[in-house]
């Protein structure tokens, strides 16, 4: 038996962070202070605003260019010379480059910079990396970040964020919009799949490997990129459940759930921070002083660059309705602490501020503090001294090995959620027919955010790669796959809307076979468009799913989808479920290989499955949410319903916990609980555990969770091996937020769970952090 010890620095950090968040050293703010001096208030202004390269490019207005792309030398010159504009981001036409492209355009706007512009200041370039160099043609594709999640394995996180940054920088781009750290709460949310999940310990732990696969210990590093954590704070609490509507939150529960993994993040050195894009408690949080540079800055010590989303100053105008003009919109946010503003199609910003200043109404030293920032990251990104990068300094881009990385990271985030009467794994040479929308897309597998905004552009990119039809005629022979979708999506910019449905067809297929893999899910959104009035699967393909059930076939239904949509009314009748997620361009090999038994599954659900509408709770519910039937004359009952519960996964092996042992019963003030699990591998084939630490705090002075997640850890074992693994946790793990907004562990019993197995633990006094 094998022992393990796990100690958990991070939680340090985790709850209510003092952390400063920056790296800067005594020269680089000497050569800021340098180059300050000789800036003029436009110069200084100009740093502030980020344009998208369809304003800078051939085109007959700054919304579309022509093809193929080339930069407009003389609007190029306008933005960065005349207007003095320190940054630009986005790819033109919603179109993915080539690296050689990314490269010759970034370089030209980078001479124009350094050599024409009076003080030679570099732009910084930023782009939505987000499961990979998103905008890159030919670039490696990892799970979205809700697969990466799921994976359980930082190392997996980290190297994925790694292998983003170098390709990313292969481009001359060194600042990517990610990670997402807000909370994957409300499955109805349109960025659920951009989060980690709905808990706030694994989003942490997660978050901050991401950050140090981007950054590493230097910025500056030709391999390394900035991070940019998104979108401070509360985005995803919308109360409609759709994107950029209002959120109504208590302060305590925006710190005990929203604010940790930022706080995490900072503390870890993250650089940038991009500002939620909607509305808390009628304020838009673009215009929230409190939180923008009481909180982030002030209260965190982030000492980075705060950016706005896309047009996110101009919206507190004509969207929010808190500013007459937009050029009160910007003295708002100005003084509540943005420091770059993503226009993104015009120079208004840079008019207004100039004036807004002079005028009185925009202090000095707020200017002075958002050109540092602006500058250190310049500095420490090495863009000074290297503007641009050299492709053939970047051997690695899209290598076999890169490509590997991201096929371990699909196989591990892939869930299987069911597997009545062992049907998986199946047998080679079984007859199968291949059914549904998602059977045969790239476009599906990988989501948004994938070679255009919408996703809507992968299949001209990734024709290289398997679907999932094609993954199993690999694995099976061409003779024993068919293919009849039964339903398909429309792929010409509709997001929701289907076609060529022909239920019948598949049903008649589905008799001249063994087994059905039936695969559904959704097609490719983000933001806005992925809005829905209706979190049940679409009606054509339930009635898809019901009439192959009707057969009497067994059938495997394999979820490709970027949040959970409820299948209740025929998840009974399916004999096996697989939840892909948004797997990248590996998932229909890494699925495959799953159904065949060559890999075993080991993801775990970040999120909470609902099993209806009106259930859509988190894991770490409060009591009064499920409980007994109440005796007395008015009879009720309160449940919580979910098809499949947070953590839950199945293997193709079985694994035992054995000897919870704690180092002690009563904690005091300054005590660390320490304590240790056995796990056993009691199944024939090989596989790996997530060990999932949870406790509950039994009575406390807020109703506390029925339990949260303190620690976890994946391990391999062979058959018949058994690890002991030793965690070491903090008192502040077993803490919460109350109604004097403080952190504090209250005095009294708690119980430590894993894995079936409990022991109670109390502590001795209230502990305030």
């Amino acid at each position: 038996m094998k022992k393990m010890i796990f100690g958990f620095g991070i939680l340090a950090v985790l709850f209510g962070c003092q952390g400063t968040g920056t790296e800067s050293g005594n020269d680089v703010e000497r050569e800021i202070d340098a180059l300050m001096g000789q800036m003029t208030l436009e110069e200084k202004v100009g740093q502030m605003a980020q344009v998208t390269l369809d304003v800078i490019t051939v085109g007959e207005n700054n919304f579309v260019s022509d093809e193929p792309v080339e930069i407009d030398v003389e609007k190029a010159r306008e933005a960065i010379v005349k207007y003095h504009v320190g940054s630009i981001l986005n790819t033109a036409n919603n179109r993915a480059r080539t690296p050689e492209k990314w490269n010759a355009m970034i370089t030209l706007l980078q001479e124009i910079a350094t050599k024409e512009a009076r003080l030679g200041i570099p732009i910084i370039y930023g782009v939505d990396a987000i499961h990979g160099a998103t905008y890159t043609a030919g670039a490696t594709m990892f799970p979205q970040q809700i697969g990466m999640a799921a994976t359980w394995n930082r190392n997996l996180v980290r190297r994925g964020a790694e292998i983003t940054a170098y390709e990313t920088r292969a481009s001359s781009i060194p600042w990517t919009f990610s990670p997402v750290l807000d909370m994957g709460i409300d499955p109805r949310w349109a960025r659920h799949w951009e989060t980690f999940g709905e808990d706030v310990f694994l989003t942490t732990e997660m978050g901050v490997q991401m950050i140090r696969g981007y950054e590493g210990d230097n910025i500056g590093d030709k391999n390394r990129i900035a991070s940019c954590l998104k979108h401070f704070l509360g985005y995803s609490a919308a109360f409609s459940g759709k994107d950029r509507t209002p959120a109504y939150l208590p302060e305590n529960q925006l710190r005990e759930i929203h604010l940790p993994a930022f706080a995490a993040a900072v503390a870890e050195g993250a650089h940038s921070v991009m500002i939620n894009s909607g509305i808390i408690n009628g304020l838009p949080v673009h215009a929230n002083k409190y939180l923008i540079t009481d909180v982030l800055k002030k209260e965190l010590g982030f000492e980075g660059l705060v950016v706005t989303d896309w047009a996110d100053i101009e919206n507190l105008h004509n969207r929010d309705k808190v500013a007459p003009t937009h050029k009160e919109a910007v003295k708002m946010a100005i003084n509540a602490g943005i420091d770059m503003s993503m226009i993104p199609y015009n120079f208004n910003f840079c008019q207004y501020l100039v004036e807004l200043v002079n005028e009185g109404a925009v202090p000095m030293e707020r200017i002075d503090d958002a050109v540092r920032r602006v500058l250190r990251l310049k500095m420490k990104l090495g863009l000074f001294a290297n503007p641009v990068t050299l492709l053939a300094d970047y051997p690695d881009f899209g290598s076999p090995e890169h490509e590997q990385a991201a096929y371990n990271s699909a196989a591990e985030s892939i869930t299987l959620l069911k597997n009545e009467d062992g049907l998986l794994p199946l047998k080679r040479g079984v007859r199968i027919l291949v059914a549904g929308p998602n059977a045969n897309s790239m476009r599906t597998l990988n989501g948004g955010w994938t070679y255009s905004w919408q996703g809507e552009k992968v299949e001209e990119f990734a024709g290289r790669y398997n679907t999932i039809y094609e993954a199993l005629v690999q694995r099976n022979g061409a003779t024993n796959v068919r293919y009849v979708p039964g339903v398909e999506y429309k792929m010409d910019g509709s997001y929701h809307e289907e076609t060529n449905v022909d239920v019948k067809a598949a049903v008649e297929a589905a008799r001249q076979v063994d087994v059905v893999v039936l695969c559904l899910g959704e097609n490719t959104y983000t933001e806005k468009p992925g809005d829905l009035n209706d979190l049940n699967i679409s009606r054509n393909q339930a009635n898809l799913a019901r009439a192959l059930a009707a057969t009497g076939k067994p059938l495997v239904l394999v979820l490709n989808e970027g949040r959970p949509r409820l299948i209740t009314d025929f998840a009974l009748q399916m004999k096996a479920i697989v939840m892909t997620y948004l797997p990248g361009n590996h998932g229909g090999d890494a699925l495959a290989d799953i159904l065949f038994g060559d890999v075993n599954p080991s993801g775990k659900l970040p999120f909470s499955y609902p099993m209806y509408a009106n259930s859509l709770v988190n894991y770490s519910h409060k009591p009064s949410e499920n409980q007994e039937k109440m005796a007395g004359a008015y009879d009720y009952e309160g449940a919580v319903n979910l098809l499949y519960p947070f953590g839950h996964g199945l293997s193709y092996t079985t694994f035992e916990y054995s000897g919870l042992t704690l180092n002690r019963e009563l904690l005091g003030r300054d005590d660390e609980l320490e304590f240790s699990v056995v796990v056993k591998n009691t199944g024939s084939k090989a596989g790996k555990e997530v060990v999932q630490i949870y406790f509950s705090d039994v009575f406390a002075s807020l109703t506390p969770d029925v339990k949260r997640l303190c620690a976890f850890e994946k391990v391999q074992l062979a058959p018949g091996e058994s690890k002991e693994l030793s965690f070491q946790l903090p008192l502040k793990a077993f803490s919460f937020v109350n109604h004097n907004n403080q952190r504090i562990t209250e005095a009294g019993e708690f119980v430590l769970m894993v894995g079936g197995l409990r022991q109670s633990f109390v502590v001795e006094h209230d502990v305030v952090f």
